[in-house]
C-alpha cells in the first residue's frame, strides 16, 4: 500500500511543469568578478571631453568674464607662447625643468629617508618611539606655517625650497611604510625564522615585500603633496618654476597664464601618477588578488 502511494505521488510530480534549473542561466549579481574591476579609460576620456566642452561653451557664450575664467583658446595661446619662448618671460621648458628638479629631488630624498624610517617604526619600538612624535607633530602643520623659519635657518637659495617639499613628502612615505610593515603575517615571519632566517633576512625577504604595496601608495600620495607644496616653496625668492610663473601672473591678473600653469602642473603630476601605477602593476601584481 505504501509503495502504491509513493508511485502515485511520483506520477503527479512528473506531470507538473517545473522548468529545469540551469546553473549557466542563473542571473549574475555583478558584471565583474571583483568590485570596481574593468577598464575605465573610455569613461575618463569622455569626462575630460565633457569638461572641456562645458568650459568652452561657458566662456565663449560670455556667461563668465575672462578675468575670472579665460577661454580654452586664450589658455592654449599662452601655452604655445610659453612653449615656443615667445612670451615676455622664461620659456615653459625652463620653468618646468626648475620645478621638476625641485620636486623630484625632494621626492627622492623623502623616499630614501622615509621608507627605512617607516619600516623601522613598524618593526622596532625604539625607532617608533623616536620618530613617531616628530612625524605626528609636524605632519598636520601646513607648509606655510614653518616656511618663515626655514628661510631664517637656510636662506633663500634652492635648499629651503627643496627642504619644504621634502618635509611635505616625508610623512606620507614614512606612515605608509609603517603600515605596510604590519602586512606581513606572523605565520610568514615564523616560517622564515624556522628555516633559519636572521632578523635582517626576515625584514628583507618577508616584511619588505609585504609592505611594498603600501609603500607605493605612500609614494603616490607623497608626490601629490610635493606638487601641492611647490607653489609655496617657489614663493621663496624664486625667478624660475611653474609655481613662480603662476604667482607672478596672478599679480598682474593674467588669469589665462594662471590657468595654463595650473593645467601644466596637474598634467605633469597626473603623468607621474600614471607612471607610478604602471610600476605598481609591475612590482606588485598580486595586489588585490590574495
Amino acid at each position: 500500500m505504501l509503495e502504491l502511494q509513493w508511485s502515485l505521488l511520483a506520477d503527479e510530480m512528473s506531470t507538473l511543469d517545473v522548468p529545469a534549473t540551469d546553473a549557466k542561466a542563473a542571473p549574475s549579481t555583478s558584471a565583474f568578478a571583483e568590485p570596481g574591476e574593468g577598464n575605465a579609460t573610455l569613461i575618463s576620456v569622455a569626462t575630460i571631453a565633457a569638461l572641456l566642452l562645458a568650459w568652452a561653451v561657458v566662456t565663449n557664450a560670455g556667461w563668465v568674464k575672462p578675468l575670472f575664467l579665460p577661454s580654452p583658446q586664450a589658455v592654449w595661446q599662452q601655452f604655445i607662447a610659453y612653449l615656443t619662448g615667445q612670451a615676455n618671460d622664461h620659456s615653459l621648458l625652463q620653468h618646468a625643468t626648475a620645478s621638476l628638479l625641485r620636486v623630484f629631488s625632494a621626492f627622492a630624498l623623502a623616499a630614501v629617508v622615509g621608507i627605512p624610517v617607516g619600516l623601522g617604526m613598524g618593526v622596532s619600538r625604539v625607532v617608533r618611539g623616536i620618530a613617531d612624535p616628530v612625524l605626528e607633530f609636524y605632519r598636520p602643520l601646513p607648509p606655510l606655517a614653518y616656511l618663515p623659519l626655514i628661510i631664517i635657518w637656510f636662506g633663500i637659495d634652492e635648499l629651503p625650497k627643496v627642504l619644504l617639499i621634502f618635509l611635505s613628502c616625508l610623512a606620507p612615505v614614512a606612515l605608509a611604510s609603517r603600515a605596510g610593515a604590519k602586512a606581513a603575517t606572523l605565520e610568514q615571519i615564523h616560517a622564515a625564522a624556522s628555516m633559519g632566517a636572521t632578523r635582517w633576512q626576515v625584514v628583507r625577504h618577508v616584511i619588505v615585500p609585504a609592505a611594498l604595496p603600501d609603500i607605493l601608495v605612500g609614494l603616490r600620495i607623497a608626490i601629490g603633496f610635493g606638487w601641492t607644496t611647490l607653489v609655496a616653496a617657489e614663493m621663496v625668492a624664486a625667478n624660475l618654476g611653474l609655481g613662480q610663473m603662476v604667482l607672478n601672473a596672478s599679480n598682474f591678473l593674467r588669469t589665462d597664464i594662471v590657468v595654463m600653469g595650473i593645467l601644466v602642473i596637474g598634467a605633469v603630476a597626473f603623468a607621474f601618477d600614471l607612471l607610478m601605477r604602471a610600476i605598481e602593476r609591475r612590482l606588485v601584481p598580486w595586489k588585490g588578488r590574495v
